[in-house]
């Protein structure tokens, strides 16, 4: 008892991450078999993590299991620093490190953190779901591109799935059950089809839950969302010099899901009361219908490898495709019975290939390399009809005109690249690599059959990374790096504006980013490996950062067609509009990173993660709402009329201000602490007990809303169950969110409805209605669970 009791308090300062390990190919390995060793191949080969002169977390299928994590979010509750989101209308996903912001709408396919899947490139929201036979995810920071795919200014996030076992049948059944609806149900099955030479595994989740329970406060249906996932791989080793695997998976996710929202006199004493009173822990939403959103991917992928005389060659490729269909409420306001829905439909598909010579035996004693050729395709297609509400000041609606737009896009990355390591003696590296990008692109809006803007891109850009390190003992080594990145000039879709001007223009295409990244630490290994103590520092300046407006977006002056009751187009009017444009601006981040971990003994182990990252424009020009002309971006609580926007902006459509602030609108700080303790039962049973605590510091979400500011919080979770030695059984029962921490992560403007109040046949006038609601996101809910698992042969 004394021992939980210290357990109890010493994770509330520090935490317990478990070893990561590597899955071999031919087997499995379990957390006992780990030892404390940490396999990565972060620059494409095997090496234990303490080895390599970066910053890299690991995630094991032992974490996900004993963590219970069964969305790909929650990696960030265990990675500080790290943020993943997804876009409510399902079209894409968001990974943030190190201080700046992405955005799927403002950068598309050209994240600042790429995604790979089996070492291919992947776009976040394939990952972003659930996650199931995982072996091991590698979370890597700083510029990426030279060793692996596509270039990437803040880190990369490889995701690799559990491969077949050519020796030994084996399987593993996971079931989670919750309080608040939630049943999961995922497996493996692994087949070995000729001993030593092919096999193949086939694994699969089925998750239903309320999503993020959400609800109406109307008498509309209840959130819903059910995953169904099924994977089929195989693998091939005839010789000892030659081996190929495949891969398909098909993700099928549908949901009904609503927008939450909070009656902004909650923040703001002034705001008018809202017709029924919603607080941000209320979970609720004013939409009458819940938001449909259906989401199918396919990933087809491939590899093999082929060993001579020392070397290696490697090819790796992968296709996928993308169908997502999703509705929107346009009705911001509830101004108008029943909600108004935009519809889209996103059909993306992307095809890579890569080829790279390695070493597999060092060169001449001390020359490790790599050498390459990379090919990148990918279209883009999306299909959505924007509605146009026609009604009266009194809230009736009249009709609801609904514009078909189109955007087409296709962009072709090729590269080349090289790294060339020299290990100087026993203690003395030092490391460089190049990468030559060639990129094209071409873009198409159209509206109503009018094609409203042609845009396109064609670069060229090498990109670079150096580092050199130094063991000044078997347990302490240093470690300095530079690198490079780039982006190509992203063109931001969602601005279907008629009539848009050269200000307008300019932020939504833009030029291409570049960056620079400076880097020292050391890593440390004490008393045997029992302690674990890392820290970094680092420095990174932009140019042409795409800088997206936080929030809703900014305010903009936005010509639409004008139909008669026929439907024809007969002219255009003006109405206000809201959309987040993307601004070109210079950024600086710094920043510090570190862990440290120690086995207290034999049956606990405690760690600890922090990172600190602030991120700032220095004299950038962003989109901004700016309606006193004073040069300095407002703080707008409604809406404004068209008049009043009209004369603050002129004929540029927006406002534009220069500003220095915050570049990234999540928290500086973040930590995560976890430790867990296990106590023998008998020769068949041990007991144990885990706790995560994940620590958020301040932020400031929207530099221009003062009413978004979020303070710091942490989220505790705790684990507690009985498990076979060898891992063949386990029973669990865990809380997450445990003190039922509600926070409001995210707060937006109070909604509004734009709309056209028809004067004669073929003229109407614009009008806007500002609503009592702001759009919130929080933290998820408290959770209690259970969760079986049972394991057998290769698993």
């Amino acid at each position: 008892m004394k021992l939980h009791g210290l357990w109890l308090c010493t994770a509330a300062i520090t935490g317990y991450t478990a070893p990561a390990m590597a899955q071999d190919a031919s087997a499995s390995v379990s957390g006992a078999e780990a030892a404390d060793v940490i396999i990565v191949q972060a620059r494409r080969r095997d090496e234990d993590v303490q080895d390599v002169p970066a910053v890299i977390d690991t995630v094991t299928s032992e974490e996900v299991g004993k963590l219970n994590l069964r969305d790909f979010k929650e990696v960030s509750s265990i990675v500080p620093g790290l943020q993943l989101t997804t876009e409510s209308n399902g079209t894409g996903g968001n990974a943030r490190l190190r201080g700046v912001n992405f955005d799927i709408t403002a950068s598309g396919n050209n994240p600042t953190v790429e995604f790979y899947f089996n070492d291919a490139p992947i776009t976040a929201g394939v990952i972003l779901q659930q996650m199931y036979d995982i072996g091991q995810i590698e979370v890597q920071r700083g510029p990426q591109g030279t060793l692996r795919g596509r270039a990437a200014p803040s880190g990369s996030i490889t995701v690799g799935a559990k491969k077949p076992d050519l020796f030994s049948f084996g399987g593993v059944a996971d079931m989670t059950a919750n309080n608040i609806g939630t049943l999961n149900f995922k497996g493996a099955l692994n087949l070995p089809i000729i001993e030593g030479v092919a096999a193949i595994r086939a694994a699969g989740v089925w998750d239903e839950s309320d999503g993020d329970r959400v609800r109406p406060i109307g008498p509309g249906r209840d959130p819903f969302a059910r995953t169904k996932s099924g994977r089929i791989s195989a693998l091939v080793q005839p010789t000892d010099w030659f081996r190929a695997e495949a891969l398909y998976q098909r993700l099928d996710r549908v949901s009904y899901a609503y927008d939450q929202v909070a009656s902004f006199n909650e923040v703001n004493s002034n705001a008018p009361a809202s017709p029924v009173y919603i607080s941000t822990a209320d979970r609720r939403s004013n939409q009458e219908d819940p938001r449909v959103i259906r989401q199918v991917y396919d990933i087809y992928n491939w590899r093999a490898e082929a060993s001579a005389l020392g070397q290696v060659l490697i090819y790796q490729g992968q296709h996928y495709t993308q169908k997502i269909s999703s509705t929107t409420n346009q009705d911001g306001a509830n101004f108008f019975p029943g909600d108004i829905l935009q519809t889209t439909y996103s059909h993306p598909s992307s095809t890579s290939h890569e080829v790279r010579l390695q070493n597999d035996s060092r060169l001449f004693g001390f020359i490790d390399y790599a050498a390459g050729y990379f090919d990148y395709k990918n279209s883009a297609p999306t299909e959505l009809t924007s509605p146009t509400a026609l009604g009266l000041p009194s809230g009736r609606l009249i009709t609801v005109v609904y514009t078909p737009v189109e955007r087409r896009g296709k962009s072709h990355e090729k590269s080349f690249f090289g790294n060339l390591t020299a290990h100087i003696g026993a203690d003395t590296e030092v490391s460089g690599g190049l990468r030559h990008i060639d990129y094209t692109s071409t873009n198409a809006t159209i509206v109503n059959g009018r094609t409203i803007a042609v845009d396109g891109q064609d670069a060229k850009k090498w990109i670079y990374a150096a580092s050199v390190k130094h063991n000044f003992t078997p347990g302490l080594m240093v470690y300095a790096s530079t690198g490079s990145s780039w982006r190509p000039g992203i063109n931001v879709v969602g601005d279907f504006n008629l009539a848009q001007s050269a200000l307008e223009q300019s932020f939504v295409n833009l030029p291409a980013e570049t960056s620079k990244s400076y880097e020292v630490g050391f890593k440390s290994t004490l008393f045997g490996g029992k302690v674990r103590a890392n820290v970094t520092a680092f420095h990174q300046k932009f140019k042409n950062y795409p800088y997206r407006v936080g929030g809703q977006g900014v305010y903009f002056v936005n010509t639409v067609a004008v139909r008669n009751a026929a439907g024809a187009v007969t002219g255009t009017a003006q109405q206000v509009s809201q959309f987040n444009f993307v601004g070109a601006v210079p950024v600086e981040v710094n920043g510090i990173e570190g862990d440290v971990s120690l086995n207290v003994t034999d049956n606990w182990s405690i760690s600890a993660v922090a990172a600190y990252s602030l991120g700032k424009i220095k004299n950038g020009t962003v989109p901004c709402n700016d309606l006193n002309n004073d040069g300095v971006p407002d703080n707008v609580t409604s809406a404004p009329t068209l008049p009043v926007l009209q004369g603050a902006v002129g004929a540029n459509n927006l406002a534009a201000c220069q500003v220095s602030q915050r570049s990234g609108f999540q928290s500086p700080f973040s930590a995560t602490v976890t430790s867990e303790y296990t106590l023998p039962v008998s020769d068949n049973v041990n007991a144990y007990l885990r706790g995560l605590l994940s620590f958020n510091g301040n932020s400031r979400t929207d530099p221009v809303n003062r009413f978004d500011d979020v303070s710091s919080y942490g989220l505790f979770n705790v684990f507690a169950g009985i498990r076979d030695p060898k891992g063949t059984w386990e029973v669990s029962l865990f809380a997450k969110n445990l003190f039922d921490t509600t926070k409001t992560l995210s707060r937006t403007n109070p909604q509004f409805t734009s709309y056209l109040i028809p004067i004669s046949a073929t003229t109407q006038i614009a009008a806007t209605a500002t609503g009592t609601y702001t759009g919130v996101t929080t933290t998820a809910p408290r959770e209690f669970g259970l969760n079986v698992r049972y394991a057998f042969g290769s698993r």
